[in-house]
C-alpha cells in the first residue's frame, strides 16, 4: 500500500511537472516565433522585418500574427515590400513533438504589396533572388515541383492551405509614376505535406514566388493605364500630340507592359 502511494505521488508530481513545462512553453512560445522572424528572416531576405506581436495557443493550436513589415532591398525607394496587418493560421497541436510542423491553413487577409521596377528588375524578385542565395536552390517557379533537402536537424513545416485576399498592390514604375490596384486571391495547397516538409526558408520561396508572379501579372495588365496617364500628363504639358516629347511618352507607355513581362 505504502509503496503504491509513493507511486501515485510521483506520478501526480511528473503530470504537475509536465503542465508546468507545457504552459512555460506555451506563454515564451510568442517570443520565440517573433525573435526568429525578425533574427533570422533579415538574414535570409537581406531585408529589415519586424513583426509587432505573435499570439499563439499551444493547446488549441490557433494563432494570430500582427504588424508584419517586410523592407525593401538597398537601392528602392518606396518604404516597405510587404505589410501586413494580421494573419491567422490554425496548426496541429501534436505535430510540434514531431520532426515535421503541421499547419492546417494560414490566411493572410488585406495585406498592401509594393511593386517597384525599374529597368533593373523589381523588389519583389530581388527579395526572392536574395532568398535562392541566402538558402540555396533555384526554382522561382510558385508551381515549382523541386523537392526540398532531406531532413535534417531542425523542425521542417507543412502548410495544407495558404490563403491570400483582400490585397492591394501598391505599383511605383521609375519615371512614370505609381497607382493602387488590387491583387487576386492565392491560395496555395499541399506545401511541404508530400515530402519530409519544408524548411522556413523553403516555404517563404514558394509563398514569395506566388505573390511575385500575381503582382507581375497584375502589374502587366494595368501598367498600360498607368503609361497612358503619364503620357497625358506630358502632353498636356507640350502641347498635343504631334510634339516630339508627348509622342516619345506614348511609346514609353507601350513598353511598360513588356517591362513586367521581362521580370
Amino acid at each position: 500500500m505504502r509503496m503504491r502511494k509513493i507511486a501515485v505521488r510521483i506520478v501526480l508530481g511528473l503530470v504537475v511537472l509536465l503542465v508546468a513545462a507545457l504552459l512555460v512553453v506555451g506563454l515564451s512560445l510568442d517570443g520565440i516565433v517573433k525573435r526568429g522572424v525578425e533574427t533570422f528572416g533579415p538574414k535570409l531576405t537581406k531585408v529589415d522585418i519586424k513583426l509587432h506581436k505573435v499570439a499563439l495557443s499551444l493547446f488549441s493550436g490557433s494563432g494570430q500574427i500582427d504588424g508584419l513589415v517586410v523592407g525593401n532591398p538597398e537601392g528602392f525607394k518606396t518604404p516597405q515590400a510587404i505589410s501586413v496587418g494580421s494573419a491567422s493560421l490554425a496548426l496541429s497541436p501534436g505535430s510540434l513533438l514531431s520532426h515535421k510542423i503541421v499547419i492546417k491553413y494560414i490566411k493572410v487577409q488585406g495585406p498592401e504589396i509594393t511593386l517597384e521596377a525599374g529597368a533593373g528588375g523589381s523588389n519583389l524578385k530581388k527579395i526572392l533572388a536574395n532568398l535562392n542565395e541566402t538558402s540555396g536552390g533555384g526554382g522561382n517557379d510558385a508551381n515549382a515541383a523541386a523537392k526540398p533537402k532531406e531532413a535534417g536537424p531542425g523542425k521542417k513545416l507543412e502548410v495544407d492551405d495558404f490563403f491570400l485576399s483582400g490585397a492591394k498592390l501598391h505599383l511605383s514604375l521609375t519615371g512614370l509614376g505609381s497607382a493602387t490596384v488590387p491583387l487576386p486571391d492565392i491560395h496555395l495547397t499541399g506545401l511541404g505535406k508530400e515530402d519530409a516538409g519544408l524548411t522556413g526558408a523553403e516555404l517563404t520561396k514558394r509563398v514569395l514566388a506566388a505573390i511575385e508572379q500575381a503582382a507581375a501579372k497584375a502589374a502587366a495588365d494595368s501598367a498600360g493605364a498607368i503609361a497612358k496617364g503619364a503620357g497625358n500628363v506630358v502632353k498636356g504639358l507640350t502641347g498635343g500630340t504631334n510634339n516630339p516629347v508627348g509622342n516619345a511618352a506614348g511609346k514609353l507607355g507601350k513598353a511598360v507592359g513588356g517591362l513586367f513581362k521581362k521580370q
